[in-house]
């Protein structure tokens, strides 16, 4: 075997050795950054540690190229100092990316637990996606600079790929700027109770995309953000749980008008102090709204504990209203149509 090839073997068996010795340092200083009370030290160790161990091999690979004249004339050219230039960029891009990386991570991460909303875990969530592609991106043009590679037509390229990538991902992202002005906005919160559109049901869940919502039949209803954020939302949670009912009762014509009220009264005052689901603030209302079709239209308004027992609260009253009327001789009319025959 040629010498220059022995000892261009050689030369990349050191580096490798180098390397690992190099890789039993790092992790003697991992050891040591996890007894210290920053994370910049741990930080900064997990940024270098793999890239200075593959650095040594390239560079014990090009010191033993380029010395022992192993490398045939055609490709000569592996062993130009742009090459090498190439070589540092892609281990500092590395480097640069997974120290951003890492910084975004962890005291990104810090920040946003100390607030209360959402919107900054959203952001972190970003920027750790984001940092290292843009890191590498501009890495990667800088090589190309370096081995004197026209890099417009990738720049024009990245700039229509980026125009698709914005149409084909407008939802995606209209759902995450969504989401973001329902956490700055706070129109509700997780465990109230909303209607959007056509769902109502407590919220289960603010995310990134979608909200998910829990209807009251027990189905799971995944709403995207921007629909939200694009339509009335009534939210039953705020700023009280109190809800107020509208009850409407109709009796026949014929029927006292003020014996009704007060048997209205009577009958809501009764349901508000033998159950649990009214609220005795504000006080109910009874008004004698219209002279319908075939029947006084009369109107309760009612307050309930909470906006969750509107069958109860209902069952409560209506009940009650039968009751009394059938025990008062109180006509309770049906729709009828009267038809008269002329001979």
């Amino acid at each position: 075997m040629d010498n220059n090839l022995l000892f261009a073997i050689a030369t990349i068996i050191a580096g490798f050795a180098v390397a690992i010795i190099a890789r039993i340092i790092v992790r003697w200083l991992e050891k040591f950054a996890e007894t210290t009370e920053t994370k910049w030290d741990d930080i900064i160790v997990a940024a270098i540690g793999t890239p200075v161990q593959v650095g040594i091999v390239a560079l014990s690979i090009y010191i033993a190229l380029k010395s022992f004249d192993v490398v045939p004339a055609q490709y000569a050219w592996v062993l130009s100092g742009k090459v090498l230039d190439s070589i540092y960029i892609l281990l500092g891009t590395w480097i640069a990316a997974s120290l951003l990386h890492d910084i975004v991570r962890i005291y990104g991460r810090q920040i946003a637990e100390s607030t209360e909303g959402d919107m900054d875990d959203r952001i972190v969530d970003l920027l750790e996606l984001a940092v290292r592609y843009i890191v590498w991106f501009v890495g990667l043009m800088l090589v190309m600079v370096n081995l004197e590679i026209n890099i417009t037509p990738f720049l024009a390229g990245a700039g229509i790929a980026g125009i698709a990538l914005a149409l084909a991902a407008q939802d995606l992202i209209s759902n995450f700027f969504g989401g973001a002005i329902i956490t700055v906005d706070k129109p509700f919160k997780v465990g109230d109770r909303i209607e959007v559109d056509t769902h109502y049901g407590d919220v289960l869940a603010i995310g990134t995309r979608s909200t998910r919502v829990r209807t009251i039949d027990g189905k799971i209803v995944t709403i995207p953000n921007n629909k939200i954020t694009s339509n009335s939302v009534v939210n039953y949670s705020e700023p009280d749980i109190r809800l107020r009912f509208t009850i409407p009762v109709t009796v026949a014509y014929g029927s006292d008008i003020a014996r009704v009220k007060e048997l209205l009264f009577e009958v809501v005052n009764d349901a508000i102090k033998n159950t649990d689901y009214f609220a005795n603030e504000p006080a109910p209302r009874i008004f004698f709204s219209e002279f319908g079709d075939s029947a006084l239209k009369f109107v309760i308004y009612v307050w309930a504990r909470a906006y969750n027992v509107p069958d109860e609260v209902k069952d409560a009253i209506n009940t009650r209203i039968a009751a009394r009327f059938a025990a008062e001789g109180i006509e309770i009319p049906f729709p009828q149509m009267d038809v008269h025959m002329r001979k």
